[in-house]
């Protein structure tokens, strides 16, 4: 049985919140790119593309437009989305993370397959706290499975947990 405040509780826990507004500005940021550069293309579509006809050439602008637009707002709306459809669990077998709207993903991994386990973080994840458990097994699918949006130091909690114990790695 594990104590209270053990990350091994066997409950299924969302993830941390703060990993809504860091999913913002990640796809806003990845929109504006590709946004960008999108219209970058067309500018010059349109400058040197005489062959063109005038209606594909009024059309062309407003439907880079609506696709930003859409785009945009997908970036502002996803990610709560996504955080409604993911969950993990863990307890003294392994660990269970379940994501996906539309196609969803169980992924099941007993602490026994776990070969490996690093925490990640980038600046973005450092300003709001948060980390990405990254678990390798010793399979062909699923070898590397990813749980980002945790909060850091609960992430390298869940991380010792799933760590083999006693065992001596030496060669």
């Amino acid at each position: 049985m594990s104590e209270p405040d053990s990350v091994a509780d066997g409950q299924e826990h969302p993830l941390d919140p703060r990993a809504i507004p860091l999913q913002r500005i990640t796809g806003g940021l990845f929109t504006a790119a590709v946004a960008l550069g999108s219209a970058v293309a067309l500018g010059i579509a349109l400058t040197v593309g005489d062959d063109i006809p005038g209606s594909v050439r009024a059309l062309l602008p407003a439907a880079w437009l609506v696709l930003a637009s859409v785009a945009g707002v997908m970036a502002v709306r996803w990610p709560a989305v996504s955080y409604r459809h993911t969950a993990y669990r863990v307890d003294d077998q392994g660990i269970e993370i379940r994501r996906g709207v539309y196609w969803r993903v169980v992924i099941n991994l007993p602490r026994s397959r776990v070969q490996h386990i690093d925490v990640s973080q980038g600046p973005l994840d450092r300003r709001y706290g948060l980390g990405t458990l990254v678990l390798y097994t010793a399979g062909t699918d699923h070898a590397k499975v990813e749980l980002g949006g945790l909060e850091h130091g609960r992430a390298l909690r869940i991380r010792e947990h799933l760590l083999p114990s006693g065992m001596d790695d030496a060669v």
